[in-house]
């Protein structure tokens, strides 16, 4: 395809955070954007923002993103000229860029006989070895039988990986140490493969123990050239499924990253290979060589660390190629600038063995100044249905430490509600030791989280601050709780300060903020004090002094279903305190059951002048527990039953709402 070809309509064949990406680049270049989507998809963000939306299925993506008929007939049914695919779904399917050709419409990406090459591990190693570029030991024959494949195991010699011919991402991957173990290593490999990918063929290859994942990103057009466009390090990897990917690859020797790049150039040369694509090594850093792994024939969703250092857009690229353009630039003027490190984002609970997380997103509030690939935004539902990443952040400095440390900032400020996410695992990797001494590998986990990754709690500072946040939250203008009750402000002209309990979950253990605008004081169970003058909480950022200190952290206080949750950022990263109220303490035994005669609750609002009891005492119906002060008059308030105090939910000075549990008791038995 070396003709001129014309469209200005591009249908984009995926979701997320992908396609928003590609109608950025529509848009650079004057053109349209056309969305498929799922039902479960109606209300993202990319149909939002496409200029033509078609809703091609149900959820499943069997139906919707897989189903290659109903793309094309919304290709037919807009107008689009061409179709980009993306990453994942059908964007390495040589028969769905076929059918697309076929439509008569443009494939923004190789030729399908290029995809069907490299989709084939064992062609795709063919092809390399005949480019010169080095593979690893292994078999990789046409002769599938058991027999064929143990004697060649036992002649290859463990460690070694059974990997499936047509597979990706570690699907249809065994690793054998025992040459007892192979059998049943191929048989899984083989049934896993044909499920995943309908193709049951396997090869064998030799394992590199604490090897580094390191890729070449080629650019080709249809005139014969090809670039290469630097490297990249994705060696954090967790189930062979990329972490943090960064540009260049640092520490590499000088003489192997030139040969990892003219090598990548020629394998793509000898394929005629056109569009973007990513040849793939594994470095083994003890005997300082390289073997060839694959090459993914799309965009990369690495791609943008790539794009900051080089200053190339490869979306506008991949559209230029595919209308046939040439690409303008020689070898020698593609610059490299700097460090790029990009951060995956996922739905996920990695303190849980990495449980996928699903909901609603209540919070997005993203960090500025960095570049954030999003397919989600406040609102966003997320799905089971599809790939948990949500989100790529990208930021780019003069060096490698200095994107590492851009990058943990970024994190830091980064708070999301409604759906738990991989963050704050991101920030441990990235100040690992091991990550910032380069002696991370692909199989490294392991030695940098041995006995497992734990998120890491907040100190008593954090939760008196969040504290802090909640109770300006609750009071507007930052007037204390009590001058905010409308009529009743009798405290503030007396000269006292209004002042409220919080209650910090898991363990309920309780927090005491007393003061007023000029100072809040939050006192913990522990007898520490925690003193915030002109404490202010204004547009999701909570400042103040503390000893004298100026601070400023990013505070974001939401209502979760029975309690309140404030993202404030601390020394250790962003974290999500949990708060109860005395109100939502009283909801809490209400809804358990243990609401009833036991509890002594405030009659109307009011402020607590005095508290005559405490936990362990024992009173007789009528004692005087808690005297209120209301409507400018003190109330006794009496012990509903006999009983001892079991527990006591407010202080004097807190100010309480109308039917606030003040007083728990556990009553005498009737005898």
């Amino acid at each position: 395809m070396a003709g001129e070809m014309s469209f200005t309509r591009v249908l984009i064949a995926n979701r997320g955070e992908i396609a928003r990406r590609i109608q950025s680049g529509c848009r650079k270049l004057g053109l349209e954007s056309v969305a498929v989507f799922s039902e479960a998809d109606r209300d993202a963000p990319f149909v939002a923002e496409a200029d033509h939306a078609v809703c091609i299925g149900a959820a499943a993506p069997s139906a919707s993103y897989l189903n290659i008929e109903a793309i094309l007939e919304a290709a037919r049914a807009t107008g689009a000229g061409a179709v980009h695919p993306g990453y994942g779904f059908l964007s390495e399917n040589a028969g769905f860029a076929a059918a697309v050709e076929t439509a008569g419409l443009v494939f923004i990406g190789p030729e399908p006989d290029a995809i069907a090459m490299m989709g084939s591990k064992i062609e795709a190693k063919a092809a390399a070895e005949a480019a010169g570029v080095p593979v690893l030991p292994g078999y990789r024959g046409a002769d599938q039988s058991d027999a064929r494949l143990l004697q060649e195991a036992r002649a290859l010699g463990t460690p070694f990986l059974v990997k499936a011919s047509a597979g990706g991402g570690g699907r249809g991957m065994r690793l054998v140490t025992d040459l007892a173990d192979a059998p049943e290593a191929i048989a899984s490999a083989r049934s896993e493969a044909k499920g995943a990918f309908g193709d049951a063929a396997v090869f064998l290859e030799r394992y590199a123990p604490r090897a580094r994942h390191v890729e070449v990103q080629v650019l080709g057009d249809s005139h014969g050239t090809v670039l290469h466009l630097g490297d990249r390090d994705c060696s954090l990897q967790r189930n062979h499924q990329k972490l943090i990917e960064e540009a260049p690859a640092a520490d590499l020797p000088e003489a192997v990253r030139d040969d990892m790049l003219s090598a990548a150039v020629r394998l793509a040369q000898s394929i005629g290979y056109r569009s973007a694509g990513t040849v793939e090594y594994l470095y083994d850093p003890a005997r300082g060589e390289y073997y060839f792994l694959e090459m993914n024939t799309r965009l990369q969703v690495e791609h943008p660390v790539t794009e900051a250092i080089t200053g190339i857009d490869l979306v506008e690229w991949q559209l230029r190629i595919a209308r046939g353009e040439a690409l303008t630039l020689p070898q020698s003027d593609v610059d490299f600038d700097g460090h790029a490190i990009e951060i995956r984002i996922a739905a996920e609970n990695p303190a849980e063995n990495f449980r996928p997380e699903t909901g609603q997103i209540t919070l997005w509030a993203p960090p500025a100044g960095v570049r954030l690939d999003s397919g989600v935004a406040a609102g966003s539902v997320v799905s089971h249905h599809y790939d948990s990443m949500l989100a790529k952040l990208i930021v780019h400095a003069s060096d490698r430490a200095g994107a590492i440390r851009q990058a943990v900032a970024a994190i830091d400020t980064f708070a999301v509600d409604g759906v738990g996410l991989n963050l704050a695992y991101q920030r441990a990797l990235l100040e690992h030791p091991d990550f910032q001494a380069l002696r991370h590998h692909t199989s490294g986990l392991s030695e940098m989280f041995p006995g497992g990754w734990t998120e890491p709690a907040p100190d008593a500072q954090d939760t008196a601050l969040a504290a802090i946040a909640l109770h300006l939250h609750l009071s507007p203008a930052g007037a204390s709780p009590w001058q905010s009750l409308g009529a009743w402000r009798l405290t503030a002209p007396a000269g006292r300060p209004g002042a409220s309990s919080y209650w910090a979950m898991p363990d309920d253990t309780s927090i005491r903020v007393a003061g007023t605008g000029e100072q809040l004081g939050a006192h913990l169970l522990d007898g520490q004090t925690i003193t915030a003058m002109t404490p202010t909480l204004t547009r999701g950022r909570l400042s103040g002094r503390i000893d004298g200190v100026p601070f400023a952290r990013v505070a974001h206080v939401e209502r979760a279903c029975d309690h309140w949750r404030v993202h404030l950022q601390t020394s250790a990263g962003m974290m999500a305190i949990n708060l109860r109220t005395l109100e939502d303490m009283h909801l809490a035994r209400t809804t358990d059951g243990s609401g009833g005669i036991d509890m002594l609750s405030a009659p109307m609002p009011g402020a607590v002048a005095e508290v005559r009891v405490a936990p362990g005492d024992r009173v007789k119906a009528g004692d005087t527990l808690v005297v209120l002060e209301a409507m400018k008059l003190l109330q006794s308030l009496p012990a509903p039953v006999g009983g001892v105090v079991a527990e006591i939910y407010c202080a004097q000075g807190d100010t309480v709402a109308g039917n606030a549990p003040l007083v728990k008791l556990d009553p005498e038995e009737q005898t």
